[in-house]
Formats: structure tokens, sequence, C-alpha cells
């Protein structure tokens, strides 16, 4: 068997690597600042700080987790390896498609990020330079961008992922330092104003009422999309050169860098915007900030750099969801076609893949916004995509208590151990993201749209698994006979 023809990922990451291209998930707060602040107004910053904590409780499990089970791809290669039994005892065995269907839910979750910073691109290219552009024009600036995008994505995609790291590295150090700077510069001009948090912490209308208090965990639901994605880090698990010691350390230094940017950048920017300003700004809401730091002129190198680290949130998200692709058909989940690995070891066929969906939803919503004039925005997108998220989780952290419960997994060598107990707290947070968080996060959808838009998507999306795991699963079992 040639190089080319192994299936094996190659063990050639070290933590730092694994960090950086995890570094991006900061700038997944940027798509959803100006609809989070449109429903709680200053409160979220409580939403985007505890979110972040909530990362550190699940993040704790699935750093075990995922050395537990070194030879799986992160979380998705998990919740497969826990679920799918010894023996198969049936051709549709329950336990495997449950596996299965996580780790489509989470390839569902991240693949989106890619249209998703696509179009945010877009739209701060449209604000930047003031572009009159509508119908067919601005669809045609989206396309544009995400063909652009895609292409970038698999030249450096199939070159390895060590070489994505070390251009990671350099898009990380590119970008994070502009953006901070950015809001260092709102402060150092004057621009923040503390009381628009103090007067603006809650809408006029807030009451607390049972409403109120969905539409805020929908916010949950909803922000943990991006505060907790940090866990991308342990996707890389089967590549780290030593994962026991790797996983843990690239998790919790994503995780402390996250907690202080998240409660950063949301501070800062509604500080400084206050609601009013954030709704003007929509979701270009660093475009007002950077002119009035930097001036019309200077602001377009500000926000140049900015663009380049959501082509970094792009990476994480291209070579996240692809290796959830490569994992699911090792698994027997997808088909065989996803498996295949160039000689760099990369999974050239699923980034194939992956371009292509993008390209498609990009298109749809895109033609849908622009030619239709139908009010769909990337948060279309993302909303939708955040169920798949909850749905993930939920059966992930369900995966990680099986694995401290069931006498076949209790014996297995654990090089990183979360503390005693936990167990117990993450089966809390697996009944949270089933009966808290997602159906919150429906009705928080259906309110901010107006429409089932984003859940018929994501139900769509979500739901056409199950056909083509039965179909995978049935062409299996013939061929075997």
């Amino acid at each position: 068997m040639t190089e080319s023809e192994s299936n094996e990922l190659k063990r050639s990451v070290s933590w730092k690597q694994g960090m950086f291209i995890a570094l991006g998930v900061p700038l997944l707060i940027l798509p959803s600042i100006y609809d989070v602040s449109s429903i709680v107004w200053g409160l979220c910053i409580v939403v985007w700080s505890m979110s972040v904590l909530q990362g550190f409780v699940q993040n704790l499990a699935y750093g075990e987790m995922v050395t537990v089970f070194p030879k799986a791809t992160g979380l998705p290669g998990c919740a497969q390896t826990v679920f799918t039994p010894e023996v198969q005892t049936s051709r549709y065995d329950k336990g495997k498609l449950i596996g299965a269907f996580s780790a489509w839910c989470y390839w569902f979750a991240w693949t989106p990020v890619v249209a998703i910073f696509t179009m945010l691109i877009g739209d701060y290219l449209i604000q930047m330079f003031e572009m009159d552009v509508s119908g067919w024009a601005g669809l045609g600036v989206y396309m544009g961008v995400g063909i652009a995008i895609v292409l970038i994505m698999l030249v450096l995609g199939s070159r390895g992922l060590e070489g994505g790291a070390t251009f990671g590295t350099i898009l990380a150090i590119v970008s994070i330092v502009p953006m901070v700077v950015i809001l260092i510069g709102a402060f150092a001009t004057g621009m923040f104003d503390f009381s628009n948090i103090t007067e603006d912490f809650t809408t006029p209308t807030w009451t607390w009422s049972a409403e109120d208090v969905v539409l805020l965990l929908g916010c949950f639901g909803l922000a943990q999309w991006s505060a907790c994605a940090w866990e991308t880090a342990a996707i890389y698990g089967p590549e780290y050169k030593n994962p026991g010691r790797d996983v843990p350390k690239a998790l919790f230094a994503c995780g402390i860098i996250c907690l202080i940017l998240y409660f950063f950048v949301s501070t800062t920017v509604f500080g400084s915007l206050g609601a009013t300003g954030i709704d003007g700004a929509g979701y270009a809401s660093f475009v007002p900030i950077s002119e009035h730091v930097f001036g019309h002129a200077g602001s377009y190198v500000a926000l140049g750099l900015l663009i380049v680290a959501m082509v970094l949130i792009i990476q994480t998200g291209f070579l996240g969801s692809s290796r959830t692709l490569h994992s699911m058909a090792q698994e027997g989940n997808l088909p065989s076609w996803f498996s295949k690995l160039n000689k760099n070891g990369m999974p050239t066929n699923a980034m194939l893949f992956v371009s292509i969906f993008n390209l498609v939803l990009i298109f749809l919503v895109g033609y849908s916004a622009w030619v239709l004039d139908s009010g769909d925005t990337v948060m279309t997108i993302l909303s939708a995509s955040a169920m798949g998220y909850c749905i993930a989780n939920g059966i992930a952290l369900a995966a990680y208590v099986k694995t401290k419960t069931n006498p076949r997994f209790r014996g297995l060598e654990r090089p990183f151990r979360a503390p005693i107990g936990w167990r117990y707290v993450i089966t809390i947070m697996t009944g949270v993201q089933f009966f808290v968080w997602l159906p919150c996060l429906i009705y928080w959808s259906y309110y901010l749209s107006g429409g089932y838009t984003p859940v018929i998507l994501g139900a769509v999306i979500i739901l056409a698994f199950i056909p083509i795991w039965y179909w995978v699963q049935k062409k299996a079992s013939a061929e075997s006979f």
C-alpha cells in the first residue's frame, strides 16, 4: 500500500500548532454580535463570557475522551467509537446510527463556517468600499468571494496539516493583533462609553417574562456555537505527536485566550456603539469603530487585516469539517469515497465536498437575500448550524458519560483525566443541550427571522443523513456476501 492509499492520519502536529489552528475561534463572535445584541442588549456580555466558561466544563470531558481514543478523529470519531458496538448484530445497528448522527450534526455545525464568513467578508467589503449593489450584483459579490476562498482552502489544505498550521500561525499573529488594536483604539480615542452598557443593559421592554427568559436561553444556545467551539483543538487528536500531553495544552491555552477575547470584544463593541450603533452597523460592527479610530483611509488597512482573520477561522472550519467526513467514512457511516487521502495524508475528497456544499449554501441564501429580497442573512445559516451543534454536543457529552460507566471503556488508559465526579456534571450538561438550549434556540431563530426558514434548513440537512446512512449500511452488507 502506498502512502497516498493509506487512510492513517499522520502524527506531525504539536500542541502549539493545534492551538494556532483553533485560534481563529474568537472571530466566531463577529457574525452573531448584531443579532444577540438586538435581543438582550448589554446582557450579551454576560452571555458570551458564561458561554466560554461553559466551554471549559465541556472541554474538560472532551479533552479526556479524545485521549482515551487516540485513533479517533476528535469528538465525531469518539462518539462513533463509543456508540458503535464491538459486535454488530444487525445491518442497521441503532448505536452505530447514534454515533454517526452525532458526527454528521457536528459536521453541519462546523462546515457552514466557510459560508457564514464568506458572506460576512462580502458584507464588510460592501460597507468598506461603499458599494451600491443590489439584486444579482450583491449575489455576485458573495459568490466571487466564495470561489476565491474555496480555491485558497483547497490549495493550502491539500499540502497537509503541518503546512496549514504554519499558515495558521502567521494568520493568527497578523489577525489577532489588529483586532485588539481596533478595540483598544476605541478606548484611546474616547469612543468607548461605559454608560452604553449600564443604561442599555437590557431592552426597555425587558420584563423577565417567560418569553424573555426563553430568548435569553436561546442566546446561550446560539452563543455556544462560537464561544465553546475551541474544542476544535481536540479534533486533531490522532495527529498530535503526543495526544495525552498535547490535547489538554492546546485546549486550555485556546480556552483562556477565548475567555479574555470574548469578554473584551463584546464589552468594547457594545460600549463603543451601544444598541443603536450596533443596529446601524449590522453585521459589519467593526467598520464604524475602525473608521472612528483610524479614519476612513486607515480603516482599510485595519479592516483588511480583520478579513485576513476571517480567513483563519474559515480554515479552521474547513479543515475540521473535512476531517469529520473522513472519520465517518472510516467508521463505515459514509461512502468510502470520503476516506481517500492524498500523498500528504489529507482528505482531499472530503475537502472538495465541503467546498461544493458551501458554495451551494452561499448561492441559495445569497439568492434569497439579494434577488428575492427575503430578509435572509448569515444568521439564517448560523442558527440552523447552531441547532446541529446542540445535538452534536448532547450526543458527544452522553458518549463521555458512557465511557465512565460502561465496563467496556472504564478500564481504558486515560492520559488526561477530568476532575473526579465530572461525569455527573456532564450528565446535567447533556440534558441542558437537548432540553434547554435546543428548543429555546429554535424559538429564538423563529422570533428573530419571523419565520421557519432556519429551522427548515437545519432540519433538512440534519435529517438528510439518515437515508444516506441506511443506504451505506445496505450497500456494505450486500458487498460482504
